[in-house]
């Protein structure tokens, strides 16, 4: 070989040599950057929250304050609904934990209180909104479980309202690094929100006559909204505040009496439920009932017309007046 080709492929390998070394350093910046990138995000302050109507409402108070992660996807329901591990694992890591409480995640409650007992800050909703009572009714009708908390405040949007105060309280107190002014300015914002809300809830519901103000839905999940609009519930096709429960046929039966004493011709559906049960009922009556779908345990997906809790609410009030008023 001769000298001059000997030196070509020193240049080669040399050359070589800096690419290589430009690639690796190229590498590690990346990676440093990456886990830096990372870092940073594991530092930002993180909220867990249980269902997806509390975690829309805990967005708009915190806004950009902290991370939100919602653990109950679109249409499911609360009360069947489980954690992955890893879900599990995010409520021990949580700032502040959001649930409805009063019962309603059946299968997440037992990880919310573990995470409590670990020393993560939770707040139940459901028991800072003025719970109400299930209780039977006069004439024997079912109404769920006696003297046992209803969690399904949210159908009340001034208890909504009431809750928003609150939860920014907590997110304030807890979840250290949010501005407190952003935080109480986002929460009165959003409360001013609820609060036309109810305003038209209340014009849209006056619209039903008085005698067609009674409710019927496939398990009690409307009481509040009964309570504060003037409805009746003159009862459920589960008679229970779970929609894991079951009814018997002695069920069914006291309640087809009830709904042909009240002149009863709607049903209404939870869409996240299937509609078995109430079309059951609908053959007991006789064919003589409808049954109108509403989305009053769980949001959609986005775009699916109740992807938010206001509208949602305002869904379900649409859909109530046209059901309980339509022929």
């Amino acid at each position: 070989m001769s000298r001059t080709e000997a030196r070509r492929r020193a240049r080669v390998r040399v050359a070589r040599l800096r690419h290589l070394i430009a690639g690796l350093l190229a590498l590690t910046a990346a990676v440093t950057a990456t886990a830096c990138t990372t870092g940073a995000g594991d530092d930002r302050p993180g909220i867990v929250v249980t269902t997806n109507i509390l975690g829309d409402v805990t967005r708009e108070i915190v806004g950009d304050e902290a991370d939100v992660t919602v653990l109950m996807k679109p249409n499911a329901d609360p009360h069947s609904f489980g954690l992955s591990a890893v879900q599990a694992a995010e409520l021990e890591q949580a700032d502040l934990i959001v649930h409805n409480g009063l019962g309603l995640e059946e299968n997440v409650l037992r990880h919310v209180d573990a995470a409590r007992a670990s020393g993560v800050a939770t707040f139940a909703a459901g028991e800072a909104a003025d719970p109400l009572t299930f209780h039977t009714r006069d004439d024997g009708g079912p109404e769920g479980e006696e003297g046992q908390p209803d969690p399904h405040f949210w159908t009340d949007p001034d208890r909504m309202r009431a809750v928003t105060g609150l939860l920014a309280d907590q997110v304030i107190e807890h979840v250290e690094g949010v501005d407190p002014g952003t935080v109480r300015a986002n929460a009165d914002r959003y409360a001013r929100r609820l609060t036309d809300l109810t305003t038209w809830m209340e014009t849209s519901f006056g619209e039903v006559p008085a005698d067609r103000r009674a409710l019927v839905t496939n398990h009690h999940v409307f009481g509040y909204l009964a309570d504060r609009f003037g409805f009746e519930v003159i009862g459920a096709v589960i008679p229970s505040g779970t929609t894991l429960a079951s009814p018997s046929s002695s069920d069914l039966r006291s309640l087809t009496e009830a709904m042909r004493r009240a002149g009863v011709r709607t049903v209404f559906a939870d869409s996240s439920q299937p509609r078995r049960l109430a079309e059951v009922l609908r053959a007991e009556t006789g064919g003589g009932v409808r049954v109108v779908e509403l989305h009053s345990e769980s949001l959609t997906a986005e775009g699916g017309g109740a992807d938010t809790y206001e509208r949602m609410m305002r869904a379900n009030t649409t859909a109530m007046v046209t059901g309980l008023t339509g022929d």
